[in-house]
């Protein structure tokens, strides 16, 4: 096998949940093979350099192995290694969101009364 399409491999190498998911990313110009936009039907290589934008985060991969079947987790990562400034960049992007406050949503209607005593105790009414 020397070549497979992008949004097979993407989809055995596990960074979308379904095939077309990883077609849909391709289509929009989430997935770079070698700096180029790639579309769902490019040819991915051996050694080919890819950059995935999914939801959990930038991926900068080097393809190791090719394949068209959906695999254990296990034998999906052997299909790819993660760069390591790529590694780092996810690192600490997920520290940054660990330290953002967390705010919670707001509440549609009008106040519970529990909600109004605190209000009138940081006004300072009660």
């Amino acid at each position: 096998m020397t070549g497979v399409r992008v949004d097979k491999w993407l989809w055995a190498a596990r960074f979308f949940k379904t095939r077309s998911l990883a077609a849909r990313a391709c289509e929009l110009g989430r997935i770079q093979s070698n700096g180029q936009p790639a579309k769902p039907a490019r040819e991915v290589k051996v050694a080919d350099l890819l950059l995935v934008k999914n939801d959990s985060g930038d991926f900068h991969v080097e393809v190791l192995a090719l394949s068209e079947m959906r695999g254990p987790a296990a034998v999906a990562q052997t299909l790819y290694r993660e760069t390591e400034a790529s590694r780092e960049a996810r690192r600490k992007l997920a520290e940054e969101r660990r330290a953002m406050p967390h705010f919670e949503a707001l509440r549609e209607g009008k106040p519970s009364k529990r909600d109004r005593r605190v209000i009138d105790r940081l006004r300072g009414r009660g």
